[in-house]
C-alpha cells in the first residue's frame, strides 16, 4: 500500500469520522511524518477514515516511553497490582463491547455473529487468562548438597524481558493482538504495537481503555504504519526493543528474523500455513462436513488455521464432495449486522486480486471447479466490496500452485486417498506445519495419525476448539515458539537462577 500525503488524503475523505492516531506515552497523536492513507471498509470500499503513518521519530518516542514505564511505576508494581489492572482492562473491553464490535467489523467486514462470539470475547479473555497464569505459575527450587555439608538452595526468578515489539495481523485484529499484549503485560513487560495497516481501529481503541483504567503511560503504545521503510521495519530495528513477536506471512517473518539477529533479540513467530484435513471413511460424515465447512470458509478463509487441502478416503469421496459443495453454496454473503450472514468479504481489494489470481490459476492447472471460482453478484450497496465466491476444486496435481501455496481465501482442493500411509504422506508433504484436522471414529487411528502429523496443533473430530492454556504455534515454515498458558511466559520472561550458599 502506498502512503498518501496527509493533505491530499484529507481532501479525499473530508467526511471521514474514524481517523486512526498513534497512541504514544498515554496520548493520541498524528505524528510528524505528514503521511497518511485512506482506510477503506472491505464491505463496499467506502471510506472509514485516515490512518496516520509513523516514522522513525514515532517509533523512537514509543520505544523510549515503553522503556521509561518499564523502569518506573509499571516495573515497581507487584504481580497482584499488575494483574488487577489488567483484569480491569478486560472488564472495560466488555463494557465497551459494542464499540469494539463495530470497529472490528468496519475494518474487516466480517459478520457480527462471528466477531460477537469469537473476536471481542477472546480479545478481553486474553487479559483475564494470562493474569491467572502469571499468578499461579511456579518456578524451580532445588536443595543442593555442598562439600562442607551445609548445602545450598537454587531457585529461579521469572523477570520481564523488557520492551516487546508486537506486530499483529489483519485477519483477527483484536484477538491476535491481545493474545500477545495480554501475556506480555501480565509478565511485567511494556509493548509497542504495530497493527496491520488494514485494521488499525481496535488497537487504537484499546489505548482509550488503557487510559480509562489507569494503566501507566508508556506501558501500551501503538504506532501505525507499513512494513519496509516504515513503522514495522523501524520498530524491529530499534536497538532498545528486547524481543519481537509477529504473526503473519513466512517471508515477512524471515525478514524480521534477520533484523532481530542484530542485538541477538528473541523472536516468537506464528507464520503461514497450508493446512490439511484428513477425512477417513469411518468418520461421522455430518461432523466432518460441518467441521470442514468451518475450517475452509470461516472468516472468508482468512484464518491461519484453515484447511485449504482436504484429503478424503476414496469410498466416501464423491459423497463428501457433493455435501461440501451443497454446504458452500448455502453460505450467505452480506452485511455484518445481518444475523443470517455467515460469510463476509476479503480484507481488501488488493487481497481479492491475489485470491482471484489463484482462482484463475487453478483452472489453468487443470482443476475441476466444483463450485464458485469467481465474484458473486452483490446488491448495489455492496458491489464495490472485496467479495469472492466460496470455491471448491478437485482434480489438481499434487504440485499445483493452488495445492502447495497459501491462498488465504475461502477455497479448498479435495483429493482422494486410499491408505492411511498415503494420507499421512500427503498431509506432511508441505514446507508448512501449523495445524491439521483428522476426522475418524477409530480411536486407535486418531492417536496414531495425530502423532505423525508434522504440525504444532492437531484436531481430531473438531476444528478451532481451543484451551488457551495449551501450546499454540507452528513447525517448519509455520513459525518459531509456542504461545498459550505457561508457554507464552517462556517467551515474555527471562529466568534468573539464584544460588544461595547456606
Amino acid at each position: 500500500m502506498t502512503a498518501q500525503p496527509a493533505q491530499s488524503a484529507r481532501q479525499a475523505v473530508q467526511t471521514a469520522s474514524r481517523d486512526a492516531l498513534h497512541f504514544i506515552n498515554g496520548a493520541f497523536t498524528a505524528g510528524t511524518t505528514g503521511q497518511s492513507w485512506v482506510n477503506h471498509c472491505p464491505l463496499d470500499n467506502s471510506v472509514i477514515g485516515l490512518v496516520h503513518e509513523g516514522g522513525k521519530a514515532e517509533i523512537d518516542a514509543a520505544v523510549r516511553a515503553a522503556r521509561t514505564a518499564l523502569d518506573g511505576e509499571w516495573g515497581r508494581m507487584t504481580v497482584d497490582q499488575r494483574t488487577t489492572m489488567l483484569g480491569a482492562v478486560a472488564d472495560e473491553i466488555n463494557r465497551r463491547f459494542d464499540e469494539f464490535l463495530e470497529a472490528e467489523c468496519l475494518d474487516t467486514g466480517k459478520p457480527m455473529s462471528l466477531a460477537r462470539h469469537i473476536d471481542i470475547p477472546r480479545g478481553a479473555a486474553n487479559f483475564k487468562m494470562f493474569t491467572d497464569v502469571i499468578k499461579t505459575v511456579s518456578t524451580e527450587f532445588f536443595p543442593t548438597p555442598t562439600p562442607d555439608g551445609a548445602g545450598a538452595i537454587n531457585y529461579a526468578l521469572r523477570k520481564p524481558k523488557g520492551v516487546i515489539a508486537v506486530i499483529s495481523p489483519w485477519n483477527l485484529p483484536l484477538l491476535l493482538m491481545t493474545w500477545k499484549v495480554g501475556p506480555a503485560l501480565a509478565c511485567g513487560n511494556t509493548v509497542v504495537v504495530k497493527p496491520s495497516e488494514e485494521t488499525p481501529l481496535t488497537a487504537t481503541l484499546l489505548g482509550e481503555v488503557m487510559n480509562k483504567v489507569g494503566v501507566p503511560k508508556g506501558v501500551y503504545n501503538v504506532v501505525h504504519g507499513l512494513g519496509p521503510n516504515s513503522a514495522g521495519e523501524f520498530l524491529t530495528q530499534h536497538p532498545m526493543v528486547d524481543a519481537i513477536t509477529f504473526t503473519g506471512e513466512t517471508r515477512t517473518g524471515e525478514a524480521i528474523m534477520k533484523q532481530a539477529a542484530v542485538g541477538v533479540r528473541d523472536v516468537s513467530f506464528e507464520l503461514g500455513g497450508k493446512n490439511p484435513a484428513l477425512v477417513f471413511a469411518d468418520a461421522d460424515m455430518d461432523k466432518a462436513i460441518e467441521g470442514t465447512l468451518r475450517s475452509v470458509f470461516a472468516n472468508c478463509g482468512q484464518v491461519c488455521l484453515g484447511t485449504e487441502r482436504v484429503f478424503v478416503e476414496r469410498p466416501i469421496f464423491d459423497e463428501f464432495v457433493r455435501r461440501l459443495k451443497a454446504g458452500a453454496e448455502a453460505l450467505t454473503l452480506g452485511r455484518p449486522e445481518d444475523a443470517t450472514v455467515n460469510l463476509g468479504p476479503l480484507i481488501s481489494q488488493e487481497h481479492r486480486d491475489k485470491v482471484l489470481s489463484y482462482y484463475r490459476k487453478a483452472v489453468e492447472e487443470g482443476a475441476t471447479v466444483v463450485t464458485g471460482g469467481g465474484v458473486p453478484d452483490m446488491s448495489d450497496d455492496l458491489k464495490d466490496g472485496a467479495w469472492v465466491q466460496p470455491t471448491i476444486w478437485t482434480g489438481l496435481p499434487d504440485d499445483a500452485a493452488c495445492v502447495t501455496e497459501e491462498i488465504f481465501g475461502p477455497c479448498c482442493h479435495i483429493r482422494p486417498f486410499d491408505t492411511e500411509e498415503e494420507a499421512i504422506a500427503l498431509a506432511n508433504g508441505t514446507p508448512y506445519g501449523l495445524a491439521c484436522a483428522v476426522w475418524t471414529e477409530n480411536v486407535s487411528r486418531a492417536h496414531r495419525v495425530a502423532a505423525r502429523m508434522d504440525v504444532g496443533l492437531c484436531w481430531v473430530n473438531s476444528w478451532f476448539l481451543r484451551d488457551l492454556r495449551t501450546p499454540f504455534g507452528g513447525s517448519k515454515a509455520s513459525g518459531i515458539g509456542r504461545e498459550g498458558g505457561v508457554h507464552s511466559l517462556e517467551f515474555y520472561t527471562e529466568m534468573t537462577n539464584v544460588c544461595l550458599k547456606l
